[in-house]
């Protein structure tokens, strides 16, 4: 007599592997804040000691905006 496909044993499969989470450089985060140190730095030098003669504000504001564009690159 065959037996019914209930009956027969399942095979069960394996998962494939989770991949690896994937690391940044040690450099990237200290690349972050260096720059958003640095921007921030920047500022607070030339826009409030010296009541903002210049395009340090904007120099300033392109390094924090380049610190958050590395930021986006840290894992």
């Amino acid at each position: 007599m065959p037996k019914s496909r209930s009956k027969r044993k399942q095979f069960q499969h394996q998962p494939p592997p989770k991949p690896k989470p994937k690391t940044s450089a040690p450099w990237v985060g200290w690349l972050f804040f260096g720059l958003m140190g640095a921007g921030v730095g920047l500022i607070l030098a030339f826009y409030v000691a010296w009541q903002g003669e210049g395009p340090w504000l904007f120099v300033g504001l392109g390094l924090i905006l380049a610190a958050f564009v590395v930021a986006t690159q840290w894992h």
